[in-house]
This record gives structure tokens, sequence and C-alpha cells, in this order.
């Protein structure tokens, strides 16, 4: 149901779905200055350095050219056909659900599963993002297989690939605290950063993610840094986290191998992210409003994160007709 789109299910979608309202206003109020490139044959963005006038124009384009894929840069350029002069760019994480290293389902593309706890995870980077950093121009994009959380606040918009990086680490909890590791618990050194006032200490965001990766594990994975044998304990005694009570997870996982699992849980945690994504300053993003091929789902802006379902809210007319085309005749 949800398999590669054709050309003629392309064409129908951009020509009788497509609307200009789905584009959000922080594309089309700025399109002028952003580069756009498409994937017309489905092996990747070969189609760059297109701009276009306004969205009336990219209507067009659309309606006729019908492509695998369409992208948008993050960057903002005096000249977006060569990439030249540029301004800013937003600052972007991107989690996609098929790539989580620690996710509860087994599935070869994206289910109900995986996708739900990836939006768990935006929701506590979200958390993160306003509530620690005092971020406030924020949207959060449907890829069609994960979600890629857009930030525009001047502060990042005119950052540069350093200020991205500690920033990154901060909100993936990509580094073991500098304090004593858990409890985790307040009390450990505040990460500091020159444009932001951090009023949580950091261990308390590392915290929050090593107990999601553990509460979330199937005990068949293969994280490095941590062998079966923990893996096991791992799933045994994480009974004990849903109390927050680390200090009996930690005695009965002993203080060596708990050290192990909290090193690797640093790298799994930035794994959950694409970390080139977030430092790169001319990246391309698929177009909110475009169709994913690969899935047959629609790229969206999502409104609200609690309650979004993209199984309600992206899915194209098209795939609901495969549907009905593959149910039996009487």
């Amino acid at each position: 149901m949800y398999g590669p789109a054709s050309k003629k299910e392309r064409r129908i979608y951009y020509r009788e779905e497509w609307s200009d309202k789905d584009v959000p206003n922080f594309i089309s109020e700025g399109i002028t200055r952003r580069e756009f490139g498409f994937d017309h044959l489905g092996f990747g963005p070969n189609d760059r350095y297109k701009t276009f006038k306004g969205v009336e124009s990219l209507r067009r384009f659309l309606r006729y050219k019908s492509p695998f894929a369409a992208y948008i840069s993050v960057a903002f350029y005096d000249n977006p056909k060569r990439r030249g002069g540029w301004q800013k760019a937003e600052y972007i994480f991107d989690i996609d659900a098929k790539d989580l290293p620690i996710r509860s389902c087994n599935c070869d593309g994206v289910c109900e599963i995986c996708l739900g706890e990836a939006l768990e995870r935006v929701n506590i980077m979200l958390d993160t993002l306003k509530g620690d950093l005092g971020l406030k121009d924020i949207h959060l994009i449907y890829s069609g297989r994960g979600f890629h959380v857009r930030i525009l606040d001047p502060v990042m918009m005119e950052s540069d690939s350093d200020l991205r990086a500690e920033v990154l680490k901060y909100v993936a909890g990509a580094e073991v605290p500098k304090s004593k590791y858990p409890n985790l618990v307040p009390g450990g050194a505040p990460y500091n950063f020159e444009h932001f006032s951090i009023p949580i200490a950091y261990p308390a965001v590392f915290t929050e993610k090593v107990k999601y990766n553990i509460l979330h594990l199937r005990g068949d994975e293969e994280i490095d840094g941590i062998n079966k044998r923990l893996l096991k304990d791992l799933v045994k005694y994480r009974d004990f986290l849903l109390d927050d009570n680390w200090g009996s997870f930690k005695k009965n996982i002993g203080p060596r191998r708990y050290k192990d699992m909290v090193n690797a849980m640093a790298k799994v945690n930035l794994a959950t992210l694409d970390a080139k994504v977030s430092i790169d300053l001319k990246r391309i993003l698929r177009l909110p409003s475009s169709l994913h091929s690969k899935v047959s789902m629609k790229c969206v802006e999502v409104k609200n994160p609690e309650t979004f379902d993209p199984f309600k809210s992206a899915v194209p007319k098209f795939v609901y007709e495969r549907k009905d085309e593959n149910i039996p005749q009487e």
C-alpha cells in the first residue's frame, strides 16, 4: 500500500491534490532566495540550482514535471541559482524512523510503531529546544519517513557550524555528563553557550534520553559497546527505571558495565539524528507539500505534534484508490 509511486500517480497528485496552501509561510515568504532541487528518476536530486519567482511558478513546474522528489534549501542566498551570496540558514534536526538505532519494531520500512516513537523523540527534543534554549520560531515537518525540525530563530539562522555542532550535542544528549552520571540527577555542571542561558543541568537531558532508550530496547539490537549479556540485563532490570530508581538499576548492572552502558548510550543518542544535516549550512531538504514517492506519503507541516497521525494526515488520495483496487470483487 505504501510502495513507490508510479509516474501516473505522481501526475495525479501534483495535478489534482497538490495545493499552494500546503506550502508553509516560512517557505513561501522567502521563496525567491532559496535553491530548489528535484529528482525526476528516483536516484537522488540531480536537477539542482532551480529558482522560482513565487508559489504559482512552482505549481506550474510541479504539474508539468511531476518529480519523483522535490527539495528546497535551508539556506537563503543573494543568488540561489549559483548558491552565491549566502545570507543565513535554518537550523535542522532530522529524525528518520527507519534509521532509529533503538526502536520497538523491527519493520523493513516505516510503520505506526517506529513513526510513533520517532515523534515521541521529536516531542522530547522540542521541549529541550523551547524550555532549555528558549527557541521559539520552530516548525515541524513530517518528511514521509520521519521528521524535520526546522528552526528559524535568528540566533541559529546566523550561527556557524561550530555553534550548531555544540547545540546538536546538547539537544541529542551526545556527550556523557562531566559530573558523576546517574543518578544523572540535577547537580551536574550546566552546559554553557555564549548565546543561551540554560537553566537546566545537562545531566537531566542526558538521563531522559538514556531512560527512553533502555525502556524501548527489544533485546536483539546490536549496539556498539554493549554485548549481548549486558543487553539482556538492561532489559531484565529496566523496570527499576519506571520509578527512576537508578540506584537499584546500577547495582544490578554493576559499576563497570554501567559505565560501558552510559558511554554506549551517548553514541546511540547521537545516531538517533542525522548529524550531518544539522551542521550543513547549504543543505536541501524535502519540500513541504511534495510527495515522498518511495513510500507514497506527503511531506506535510505538523501543526500539533501531540496529536499528529501521518496515516491520517499525510496519505495522498491515490493510495486509498490502490487499496480499493486490491479489495476482491464479489
